[in-house]
């Protein structure tokens, strides 16, 4: 038994420095990415077609969108698409475009979602959609002013083939909320920014992206990307390996959260690992040795409580507390620092979200369930259909 708590130990002691040094190279990534920012006066404007696909009542959509048409901007269009004739949203829809006729333009065509909503969601608006440029943006999603300028202004040079912004989580009122704000703006922002930094792997930002039409429609068009769970991260992989490269812009959008029971923010943080693991799964598998907080309390447990297990553990808890509370100050992410209390019991979280998006093949999406093979292509699950797992 003592042999066996010894290797429980010191196999607990890969992750917990493991994530120590991540966390500090994640600071490291985070200063270089401030200290390369540079104020950069836009002097591209095409016009652009913005595509908001929206699917039911998220929380202050109404507010949401009318920060997408205060654009300080000289010609664009907004596309508000819905895919169900009775869809909640659509009275705040003809608000915003009754308010804004001369932006918004309503799509509003009965689309069951058999493969990914929001990209036949997305394919229904773009026939409306009249301009070369485009932005793909989610309808949680809210903006400053000078959003469109800031996302568009990089698409000038031809070599780039889209665009994203950051993001960040922001008004959280819940406790999920909270939850929710700390494992995008603790856990997956700083992995993002050291993603970055090393070029570890090409993502694509689907929160807010811009591309040109062309050349999406070089790599496949925007339909053919429905059958996969990560579309966005398919899109920029096309676009790399068609040669063109993305621009990372160092300033953020918000991303309202919405999430009331703990029920709700469990299935969204299970299927927003799924997406992680489809998009890098061996990227993915390896985050096992980032979480420090986890293997942690485990080697305390092993240790009996005694007077190292306590030292690791306590070591460990600073680490992470500490390295997430320099990054929300650098980023000046007040909101992060007054929920910090709660990370611990996030990481915790994580590690099981971790694993059951490790071994899960189906999700829900807008009450609909899916089945998820190993290349990240989704399939509809119709009631009573037996699920099977193809590679």
């Amino acid at each position: 038994m003592g042999l066996a708590l010894e290797i429980i130990k010191t196999v607990a002691s890969v992750p917990i420095l493991g994530g120590t040094i991540f966390s500090l190279l994640c600071v490291l990534a985070t200063w270089r990415l401030l200290a390369a920012r540079t104020r950069i006066t836009p002097s591209f404007f095409p016009p652009v077609s913005i595509l908001k696909p929206v699917y039911g009542l998220d929380r202050d959509l109404e507010d949401n969108l009318l920060s997408f048409c205060r654009q300080d901007y000289p010609e664009f269009q907004l596309v508000l698409c819905v895919q169900r004739l009775n869809d909640p949203a659509l009275p705040i829809l003809r608000r915003v475009a009754h308010r804004y006729p001369e932006i918004v333009t309503l799509v509003v065509k009965e689309s069951e979602p058999v493969f990914n909503g929001k990209i036949q969601n997305i394919s229904n608006g773009l026939e409306a959609a009249l301009h070369e440029f485009l932005v793909i943006s989610d309808a949680d999603v809210r903006v400053a002013p000078d959003y469109l300028r800031t996302i568009i202004s990089p698409l000038h040079d031809p070599a780039v083939g889209f665009s994203c912004t950051l993001y960040r989580t922001a008004d959280a009122r819940t406790t999920y909320d909270k939850l929710e704000l700390l494992s995008m703006n603790a856990d997956f922002l700083p992995s993002l920014l050291f993603t970055a930094w090393t070029n570890a792997a090409v993502f694509c930002l689907g929160a807010t992206v811009a591309v040109r039409r062309t050349d999406v429609d070089a790599v496949g068009g925007i339909p053919s990307l429905a059958e996969f769970l990560v579309e966005d991260q398919e899109m920029g992989r096309r676009l790399v390996q068609a040669g063109k490269r993305m621009s990372l812009s160092p300033t953020f959008v918000d991303i309202i959260p919405d999430y009331r029971t703990f029920r709700q923010w469990w299935s969204h943080q299970v299927y927003w690992d799924q997406n992680t693991k489809a998009a890098n799964p061996l990227g993915f598998a390896l985050t096992i040795l980032t979480r420090a907080i986890p293997f942690a309390l485990i080697f305390l447990l092993a240790d009996g409580f005694g007077p190292l297990g306590s030292m690791v553990f306590a070591f460990a808890l600073t680490a992470r507390l500490g390295t997430a509370a320099v990054i929300s100050r650098m980023l000046g992410d007040r909101e992060s620092l007054r929920a910090l209390w709660l990370l611990p019991f996030r990481d915790l979280l994580g590690l099981v979200s971790w694993a059951a998006a490790l071994s899960k093949r189906t999700f829900l999406w807008r009450g609909n369930r899916f089945r998820l093979d190993r290349r990240g292509r989704i399939f509809r699950v119709r009631p009573g259909q037996v699920t099977v797992s193809r590679s």
